[in-house]
């Protein structure tokens, strides 16, 4: 454990006492002069970017004039954006009212108009709008030659460029390391906190990862595939291209595209780093369609019901991505993150989770949208790092969903309100068409932090999301009242019950596999989060066999609902049900008593406890908004979830790649502050 073993005894107590725990603390943002007011910042009147510019692709042309692949070069940069609108209170800094972020860039065009944009920088970043059957090849350049501007705590086991040692060895056990605040951090400068000049802030590893992508592992972006721009390489890093030819500032990427059509997006993967690099800005859309139908559809079926989509709710004008992000500023405008650990003595900066005060919806702070009575289609995307919403609109009225993470719904669900997580996608469909012109509607949060038992979200900053005004005329149409197929929304979910899939033949071996979430306690909070009490070095303990299906038994034993993704897959929800965590954990422990405490030796793979007898309380089916494909999904406290992990494509056949080859996959919680303190690990697909 890096040489910060705990004794027993305080393991035993910090568990007791805080581990079962129905309510956490708020880790919330600390009163600081310093930092803006979100109160103070004018709502409205930044005005929602709809038309997100598309990247444009080079096509690869076969002899018969198919397009048989799109190739992308997209740099990650750093640039300043105008973020917090014209009229907010600012002081110092710059002076020019924008921020500082990193963003992906490239060549771009408007999909409303087809006219070329030239080389566009943004954060978020620019949308691919890419084809079923068409594979994408994208050649990412790292071009942040910049320190990262945010705290880069080195340890915790993170990408380590300058390969610090993370213990930081010769500090006199019980006493409080010599750690620098932050700025300047670990930043190479000699002072007495950092007596030997380490350098955490530079170089930036960086691996984007297409979240949702059933991708070769060699293109997933994993946690150890980084690099930096000055081409120092993760242990895992590849790249499509010969290694002999390729520029060690970039790395090559293929995404075959054989999926689902699907709300999939892409963000930085570095291990250790990624909370930092996705916070400050790195991520986007990564939209897969069906390719567009040659003549209009009136009456669609679950065949071309995303061609149909396509036609009926244009991108950029009435189909409308929506990036809900938190932020905290300081009062220059720049963006703020904690720079003190909740453990500082042990990691001087890391905290469990972030919670900024401020909401931003596709770049811009509490952001308008002028809508017509009519119909839109949102791509809801939650790109927080550790908040839940849930999302409803001031007026109560209802809207539809259509589609979660790996495509559509097996049926639309009509709701009035929708929890998300970070990491999560969804598909709505919203009708204006009855709203009086001139009104206003907030779209509105009421999800505490941490979820589900932290604080309330406050009504005047980040209980409201944006707003929705019904104008006679807009540059954002309506479309007319789409048609919904009466069959269903999905050809891979037939109309029926739910889940799909079977379940694993009882031949099998394993049919299932039973893993905990479980959190250790340091002195003042948590000090990391695990999976099964294991960090991400410990040897691999999941070995699924290529084209199979699994149940995965995850036991919550923590107080926070945790959205836990996996990699390469999708997979359905078969169920959530109480359990006697207290009872449980002191027998899972017990069974495990020769690991010792969590987190257990690297060499250690804890033996599993079968949760049945400590069931209680009925049994909770997938909600109609989960009846789909997922590659994340919510897992909450003193439950035990069950999902039904099928490792072939979500079309139902193999993969268009062997899955078995190359470094692997991995599985994680996508509260990014977790992931990036041990609550990940690997897995490989085997033969």
């Amino acid at each position: 454990m890096k040489n910060r073993k705990m004794t027993t005894a305080f393991a035993v107590l910090a568990i007791l006492t805080m581990l079962f725990s129905s309510v956490y603390l708020a880790f919330a943002v600390p009163a600081n002069p310093a930092l803006l007011d979100p109160k103070t910042i004018p709502k409205y009147v930044n005005q929602l970017i709809a038309n997100i510019p598309v990247y444009q692709p080079t096509n690869i042309i076969d002899g018969a004039g198919n397009v048989i692949r799109q190739d992308y070069t997209v740099d990650m940069v750093q640039l300043r954006e105008q973020i917090l609108p014209t009229g907010t209170p600012l002081v110092g800094g710059v002076g020019d009212g924008k921020t500082t972020v990193w963003g992906y860039a490239g060549n771009c065009y408007d999909a409303t108009t087809g006219n070329s944009l030239g080389y566009f920088a943004n954060s978020p970043s620019a949308t691919f709008i890419a084809t079923r059957g068409i594979p994408s090849q994208v050649t990412w350049v790292n071009k942040i030659s910049q320190p990262q501007f945010l705290p880069v705590d080195p340890t915790i086991h993170w990408a380590n460029p300058n390969n610090m040692p993370m213990n930081m060895p010769g500090m006199t056990p019980g006493l409080p390391p010599p750690y620098p605040a932050f700025p300047p951090g670990f930043d190479g400068t000699v002072t007495a906190g950092n007596p030997n000049g380490y350098n955490a802030q530079w170089p930036v590893p960086l691996v984007p990862h297409l979240h949702g992508g059933e991708v070769p592992s060699w293109s997933d972006g994993g946690p150890d595939a980084w690099w930096t721009y000055n081409g120092v390489l993760g242990a895992s890093f590849s790249t499509n291209g010969a290694y002999s030819t390729t520029p060690t500032d970039r790395a090559v990427y293929y995404y075959p595209n054989e999926q689902n059509p699907a709300n999939l997006w892409y963000h930085d993967h570095a291990l250790g780093m990624t909370r930092l690099n996705v916070m400050s800005g790195l991520a986007g859309y990564y939209l897969l369609k069906d390719p567009p139908a040659t003549t209009p559809i009136t009456a669609p079926t679950a065949n071309n019901f995303d061609q149909y989509l396509t036609q009926h709710f244009p991108y950029g004008v009435s189909e409308i991505p929506l990036a809900i992000q938190d932020r905290t500023f300081y009062a220059t405008g720049e963006l703020w993150f904690p720079t003190v650990g909740i453990n500082p003595t042990i990691n001087p900066y890391w905290m469990p989770e972030f919670f900024g005060n401020t909401i931003m919806v596709n770049g811009k702070v509490w952001p308008n949208l002028d809508v017509t009575q009519g119909w839109y289609r949102f791509r809801v995307l939650d790109g927080s790092n550790a908040r839940f919403y849930t999302l409803s609109f001031s007026n109560k009225m209802p809207f539809t969903v259509i589609g979660s993470d790996g495509g559509y719904l097996m049926q639309p669900a009509v709701v009035t309100s929708l929890t998300i997580a970070p990491g999560e996608r969804y598909d709505i469909l919203v009708d204006f068409s009855a709203v009086p012109i001139g009104t206003k509607i907030i779209l509105t949060n009421t999800a505490r932090a941490p979820f589900p038992g932290g604080a309330p979200a406050d009504p005047q900053t980040v209980g409201q999301v944006m707003q929705f005004t019904v104008a006679a005329a807009s540059a954002n149409p309506g479309a007319t009242a789409p048609v919904l197929p009466a069959t269903g929304l999905n050809p891979t979910l037939p109309v029926g019950a739910f889940p799909t899939l079977a379940a694993p033949p009882a031949t099998q071996t394993p049919q299932r596999r039973v893993r905990t979430l479980f959190e250790v306690m340091g002195p003042a909070g948590p000090m990391m989060v695990t999976v099964n009490g294991q960090q991400w070095s410990g040897d691999l303990s999941e070995m699924p066999k290529d084209g199979t299906t699994e149940d995965w038994v995850i036991v919550n034993l923590t107080g926070d609902t945790h959205p836990i993704h996996l990699h390469l897959v999708t997979f359905q929800l078969l169920s959530r049900q109480s359990f006697q965590a207290n009872k449980y954990m002191k027998a899972w422990l017990a069974l495990n008593a020769a690991g010792g405490m969590p987190p257990f030796p690297t060499n250690y793979i804890p033996t599993e406890l079968d949760p049945t007898p400590y069931l209680q309380g009925k049994v909770k089916t997938a909600l109609p908004t989960e009846m789909g494909w997922k590659d994340t999904i919510q897992m909450n406290p003193g439950e035990v979830t069950v999902i039904r992990v099928r490792f072939t494509s979500n079309t139902g056949v193999a993969y268009p790649f062997d899955p078995t080859q190359g470094p692997g996959y991995v599985w994680h919680c996508h509260i990014i502050d977790h992931e990036d303190n041990e609550m990940m690990r690997p897995y490989k697909v085997v033969p």
